[in-house]
């Protein structure tokens, strides 16, 4: 791995701590309308600190709002609209020169000066680490105060007070939860270790609400739509509760470093009892096929509201999950695939697979596996703790696996077995790993190529310098000093564009480059395979001999019908396709992997009508079975943010080649452009996902959105929210 990055690995500090049940979510207030008249008690001591839209569940978009101030609605927490006085409206007096006002934020346990924990910040004099709190307006008994948080706070949920010293005596506001103030990393001011110079990245790392999750083969790619929901009603304090159940300590909250480590540890539930339990089995009868799940929302509320690790998920879940997470906490993040991904368990450094005598893949040696993808995040800030040249994006991978010290480059050796048991490599391919890592473009759903930010160009000199000094120091020094230079034979193998249900060919390409002719006998073996690189028994093959003049090609046909393959398929309908040959007359071997993947259906959703903020909408959802079997037990799922909060939909079944059509209302809580993404689910078919975009326009006469607590008519509430370094 090439470039200033590292790989963030695992934060190691506190032990497991006991699963602790969240608190009940309490319930907003039934006859409480959406669009209320209240501030938030932060808001009304410092206004500049917390935006104020017509609509307190939701305020104005969070374009903009540069990651402080936005009314972010959390899990339980919010707003009253009366001022806290505890000494009665006798009592009240105007504000004085003399008066001395101090503000205090507690966090945790246990607080403490000097961990961070306990801010004291003193009105006209200035606190310590930053923290500083001023007077901008007095008049009459409301005083208005301007307070700048530190770059370096803890981030959290704070409990918050005020104390003043006048002639007639002390007094400190009691703790109300109402009052409670989140403080997040702050990635617009220049001051915090995680600032983004970009304003144009800022608003897709941070903001962007949706985003692009590829997958599929380097070959085939695929894309789906995926509901980050970082702003959505529950889902900060769903972020906070991931960093309580690692047991994370308070003082070390401030640390993006350390926070992105327990994040990546907790998203998965190996040995933390984290957000999501990992299956790679096929059988996903007692959760979720993580095909199915279209956003983190659902999954997150899930965890926060039961205490369970959420039932399943799989790469792409999982960074999907954390690019929530980190984005809901402030820092700017993305969501990466890399296309045939390395998975050593030797530590060779090399990705080595196995032949018999007769180049016949031996499964049970090929411990090696080559995933057609994998997904991981990047989350961007400053690495003071390592030398110059690490700072930016920074590699967070929650996957549980394992892997080569986070290494993307490698080569695919082929191994023969020899006539006395013996092993030698016949075919050392190159280009087969890591050859394309990209991720959702700013500002737009194209995909961008960010391979150069991770390793050298393919076959450049420095590549090839890389690997193999790499590999040199790996558990097969000498891989690459054994191999046969015999090549006047080339190979290529074709895959057409197949779709789930239908027959397929895949062929070789044989040619003669050398001035000779050449005897080729070549073997396919077909099976399907996990996108993990996890291998099914073969069930197809085809032997044949070709003769090639010099400069000529022929072409090597396998036709597999559909019920030749369907007893056998796995998740994602990929397969791989085994090609090995020998050349007579000079011994050349050739071997070759090849996988593709079966197309499934998409939905197609169909806008029925205006969308409009408040007002109830319709959508339209088309599907065709594209088996001739009947899919049962189907699922569909349908999610957006400001505009459908998670909903299952249960529809039984459906009939082989059969075409249904589902129609759904929502009511859009946000204005703007929104992605509503719908899936579909079944044990025969699995992978199938739509999206549209709606265009949500204001309501008349509003300024800000209405409420998103589950699609009923309860309000949700606001909270008093503050970026590090901001004032």
């Amino acid at each position: 791995m090439d470039g200033p990055r590292s790989d963030m690995g695992r934060w190691g500090g506190n032990p497991l701590q006991p699963p602790a049940t969240p608190s009940p979510e309490p319930e907003p207030e039934p006859d409480r309308r959406s669009r209320r008249g209240g501030c938030s008690f932060w808001a009304r001591c410092c206004g500049c600190c917390s935006r104020r839209g017509a609509d307190d569940d939701w305020g104005p978009e969070p374009s903009g709002s540069r990651g402080r101030g936005s009314n972010r609605r959390p899990d339980s927490r919010g707003s009253d609209s009366r001022r806290p006085d505890s000494r009665g409206s006798d009592s009240r007096r105007p504000y004085e020169s003399s008066d001395r006002i101090t503000l205090e934020l507690l966090i945790g346990n246990n607080p403490e000066v000097g961990k961070g924990t306990h801010v004291i910040i003193p009105v006209g004099k200035g606190g310590s680490g930053g923290w500083k709190a001023q007077v901008t307006k007095a008049n009459g008994n409301n005083l208005n105060l301007r307070v700048h948080t530190s770059p370096n706070a803890i981030i959290g949920k704070f409990q918050f007070t005020v104390r003043t010293h006048s002639e007639a005596g002390e007094f400190q506001l009691p703790f109300d939860p109402h009052n409670e103030i989140y403080i997040l990393f702050n990635p617009w001011c220049p001051e915090d270790t995680v600032y983004v110079d970009h304003e144009d990245w800022r608003q897709e790392y941070v903001l962007n609400e949706s985003g692009r999750i590829y997958y599929g083969t380097e070959a085939q790619i695929g894309e789906r739509t995926w509901n980050y929901g970082q702003f959505d009603h529950g889902v900060l304090d769903a972020c906070l509760y991931v960093l309580d159940r690692r047991g994370m300590p308070y003082g070390g909250r401030g640390d993006p470093v350390s926070v992105s480590r327990v994040i990546s540890a907790m998203v998965n539930s190996l040995d933390d009892n984290g957000v999501l339990i990992g299956n790679w089995s096929g059988d996903y009868s007692r959760g979720t096929n993580p095909s199915a799940w279209v956003g983190s929302v659902e999954i997150l509320l899930s965890y926060l509201h039961t205490g369970y690790s959420v039932p399943y998920g799989q790469c792409w879940v999982f960074a999907g999950v954390t690019t929530t997470v980190l984005r809901c906490l402030g820092l700017a993040a993305r969501t990466v695939t890399n296309f045939n991904s390395a998975h050593d368990t030797d530590t060779s450094l090399t990705m080595d697979i196995y032949f018999d005598e007769n180049m016949k893949p031996l499964e049970h040696l090929n411990h090696d596996s080559v995933w057609n993808f994998h997904v991981w995040n990047d989350c961007w800030m400053k690495r003071p703790d390592l030398p110059s040249g690490f700072n930016g994006w920074q590699v967070v991978d929650s996957t549980p696996q394992e892997t080569s010290s986070g290494k993307v480059n490698s080569d695919k050796v082929y191994w023969q077995r020899q006539d006395d048991g013996s092993f030698k490599i016949v075919y050392v391919e190159e280009k087969a790993i890591g050859t394309l890592i990209v991720t959702k473009a700013i500002g737009s759903n194209m995909r961008e190529d960010i391979t150069h930010l991770y390793k050298h160009p393919e076959g450049s000199e420095a590549e090839r310098k890389a690997v193999e000094t790499a590999t040199a120091h790996g558990s097969k020094p000498n891989v690459y000093a054994t191999r046969d230079s015999a090549e006047d034979v080339t190979m290529q193998v074709e895959a057409q564009d197949a779709v789930m249900g239908q027959d397929l060919t895949v062929s070789v390409v044989l040619t003669n480059r050398g001035s000779s002719r050449r005897t080729v006998k070549l073997h396919l073996y077909l099976s399907v395979t996990f996108y993990t690189g996890v291998t099914g028994t073969i069930f197809k093959e085809t032997k044949k001999e070709v003769v090639l003049a010099p400069g000529a090609s022929d072409r090597v046909a396998m036709p597999v019908a559909y019920t030749e393959y369907r007893p056998h398929l796995v998740d994602q309908g990929a397969m791989l396709l085994n090609v090995s040959g020998h050349v007579k007359e000079n011994g050349q071997v050739l071997a070759k992997q090849h996988t593709f993947r079966l197309r499934t259906p998409d939905l197609s959703l169909t806008l029925l009508g205006a969308a409009v903020v408040g007002q109830e909408c319709e959508v339209q959802i088309v599907f065709k079975n594209p088996l001739p079997v009947t899919l049962t037990n189907v699922v569909f799922r349908l999610e957006g943010s400001g505009l459908q909060r998670p909903k299952i939909l249960n529809v039984g079944d459906i009939g082989g080649n059969e075409t249904v059509t589902l129609r759904q209302t929502f009511v859009p809580v946000r204005p703007g452009p929104r992605q509503l993404i719908a899936s579909l689910d079944s044990p025969q078919l699995s992978q199938v996902h739509g999206v549209i975009q709606v265009d949500v326009a204001p309501a008349s006469g509003s300024r800000g959105g209405f409420s998103d607590t589950g699609g009923d008519s309860h309000s949700g509430e606001t909270i008093s929210m503050a970026s590090r370094g901001g004032a």
